[in-house]
């Protein structure tokens, strides 16, 4: 029998109820709503102003634990939202683009960054009239939302945001304050250890319905602010705050890699560590908040600004417990949730948690296509009867090419299907969002990029499906001429895969494009110098017509293989800045060469290596 969720009819009923119970509650509530709708409008702006920014930011801040710490207190700081910050380090480690340690340390940082929502609000948001200041905002925001430019645009939803954010605590505010003339919410105030674990699960609770613990904090303190909560309950309430936040980074982590999911486990166990540390010390914790506060002149009734000093306070405890572990406690997450052996037939990259971000959308894209292309030469070099590893470990490739002439048990067809063609369908499905993102045209344009890339790599493979019949009929055994012939042509690939996985492995910082044009250069050479060696053996009747039609065709497949394979690792795996790209394009081959043999510069330096990498067909022309 189906069941139907009334979860959603059953909350708006509820709150409907409750309205009209209390009109007053009306405020509050709005106000709650406005200052969720002011922070979603933030981020939006942030992220659409910022033009990849915060991502730039960040991929460069985890070159240390200090500096990954730092990035995360600025950024929560600045975005006044820890979540959002959570989301996107979930999304840049599942990309691959940070280390687990850096990300966990900007988990952590994140965590003191969201400390300064609570002294804003409480040493500013309660003090003046701070829906005046929102008015401005939202006029001159709207101005902006409706120009053209991006920046601007992301710049006046970020202003709207910030003037929303204000509405809503004025709201807040007034709505505690109007109620507080009907009922005393304090009449429900639990003092002692219950009070201490019953609002701590309360305060957890509204966060995980709310899904953002600055929301849940300026209701506290304004709550506070108008005396319609104790300070004890008050307390518990920001501590219950903490393990609540979690919630978004792990639904964010559902949609990630292994590397996501640990991230999410790591926010949670810093948050409820915090949390645990700060109920059992909750005495010590209150005396060393009120000696603060005496420091601080703050005043011996002024609680909002109290719990902003207590919300810093257990923060950075749980921050003195969890650092100097952290090293331990990546070890830990990586022995709880241990990377599964990769299915090579599904995709590594692609998924839900690299979908948010230009930045790494694009990375992940590109690491998925460089996976296929890892599938593509295996494949490749399994239906020309030759091992990936025996290749890409020989010194001599024509040596090794002959030692390997028994048939590998491979069917083609089913691994085509299997590890070729379902990540080609993913990469295609995947780039295909773009239309959805509006990223940045030469985001948009590298994107298409891979995409076509792709596609030449699976052309390649069937390419190679063309002459792996031949392959098997001529070099299983030893026939003679013909099997020299195939062999030479096998070399040949055999040397373009193994080249391309000796730079799929290369530092990218090392990676230059110009042995690329080179090989390029090479494979035309080739190509013109075995049709001349096939018309010198029919002439020399030492081949049959027949026969060299048939050898002529297979190397046809074979060169365009090579040509694929090269035209992708070049656009692949050369990433350049702008510098670079200026030598190269002065130094870079020009497209005639490619197409003329005989120029006497097209091999450069190649010509040295011909000996122990280029086969015997060339040679003997």
């Amino acid at each position: 029998m189906r069941t139907r969720n009334y979860s959603l009819p059953a909350a708006l009923g509820g709150l409907l109820l409750v309205f009209w119970i209390s009109p007053d509650l009306q405020v509050i509530a709005a106000g709650v709503a406005v200052f969720l709708f002011g922070m979603r409008m933030l981020e939006d702006g942030f992220k659409l102003a910022g033009s990849g920014m915060l991502e730039r930011w960040l991929e460069k801040a985890t070159r240390s634990k200090a500096r990954a710490l730092l990035f995360g207190v600025a950024s929560t700081t600045l975005l006044q939202s820890s979540s959002l910050v959570s989301v996107i380090t979930i999304s840049f480690l599942s990309a691959g683009l940070i280390s687990l340690a850096g990300g966990v340390g900007i988990v952590f940082g994140a965590n003191i960054g969201t400390t300064t929502g609570a002294w804003l609000v409480a040493g500013l948001g309660l003090k003046v009239d701070i829906g005046a200041y929102a008015m401005p905002m939202l006029a001159l925001s709207i101005v902006l939302v409706f120009q053209k430019s991006k920046p601007l645009h992301g710049i006046g939803l970020a202003l709207g945001g910030l003037g929303f954010l204000f509405l809503g605590i004025q709201f807040m505010k007034d709505g505690f304050d109007a109620f507080q003339g009907q009922l005393d919410l304090t009449r429900f105030a639990l003092p002692g250890l219950l009070g201490l674990v019953f609002y701590t699960l309360i305060g957890a609770a509204a966060t995980v319905i709310m899904q953002s613990s600055h929301a849940t904090l300026v209701l506290i303190l304004t709550a506070l602010a108008s005396g319609q909560l104790t300070y004890d309950n008050a307390l518990a309430l920001a501590i219950g705050s903490n393990i609540g936040t979690t919630i978004t980074a792990i639904i964010a982590s559902l949609g990630a890699n292994v590397q996501g999911m640990r991230l999410a486990l790591a926010h949670l166990v810093f948050n409820v560590v915090t949390a645990v540390a700060a109920l059992i010390l909750i005495v010590p914790l209150r005396g060393a908040v009120d000696w603060i506060s005496d420091a601080l002149t703050i005043a011996p009734d002024d609680y909002a600004l109290k719990l902003a000093v207590f919300h810093t306070l257990f923060n950075l405890l749980g921050l003195g417990l969890m650092l100097p572990g952290l090293d331990r406690l990546v070890a830990a997450l990586v022995r709880i949730l241990p990377e599964k052996l990769p299915d090579v037939s599904k995709p590594h990259f692609l998924n839900e948690a690299v979908d948010e971000f230009p930045q790494t959308f694009e990375t992940a894209l590109r690491r998925e296509v460089q996976h296929l292309t890892d599938n593509a030469l295996d494949l490749i070099l399994q239906g020309l009867n030759l091992p990936s590893a025996a290749v890409f470990q020989s010194s001599d490739l024509a040596g090794t090419v002959r030692a390997h002439r028994a048939q590998l048990p491979v069917d083609y067809d089913d691994a085509y299907a299997r590890r070729i063609k379902s990540l080609h369908e993913a990469i295609l499905a995947f780039s295909s969002r773009i239309g959805d993102r509006h990223l940045a045209p030469d985001i948009a344009e590298r994107v298409y990029e891979l995409r076509d890339v792709a596609g030449e790599i699976v052309q390649a493979v069937k390419a190679v499906k063309h002459l792996r019949k031949n392959v098997l009929r001529y070099t299983t055994l030893s026939l003679g001429l013909t099997t020299e012939l195939y062999d030479g042509l096998r070399t040949e690939v055999a040397r373009i895969a193994s080249e391309i996985h000796t730079l799929s492995r290369t530092d990218p910082e090392e990676r230059s494009a110009l042995w690329l044009d080179q090989e390029r250069v090479q494979i035309e050479k080739d190509a013109h110098v075995t049709a001349q060696r096939i018309d010198g053996l029919i002439r020399d009747s030492v081949l049959t017509p027949g026969s060299a039609t048939s050898f002529l065709n297979d190397s046809t497949y074979a060169y365009a293989a090579m040509r694929q394979l090269t035209n992708a690792a070049r656009r692949c795996y050369i990433e350049r800045d702008r510098a670079m790209a200026e030598v190269e394009k002065i130094l870079t081959l020009e497209e005639e060469e490619l197409h003329d043999p005989a120029a006497p510069d097209a091999t450069g330096p190649r010509d040295a290596q011909d000996d122990s990498h280029h086969g015997d067909v060339t040679r003997e022309a």
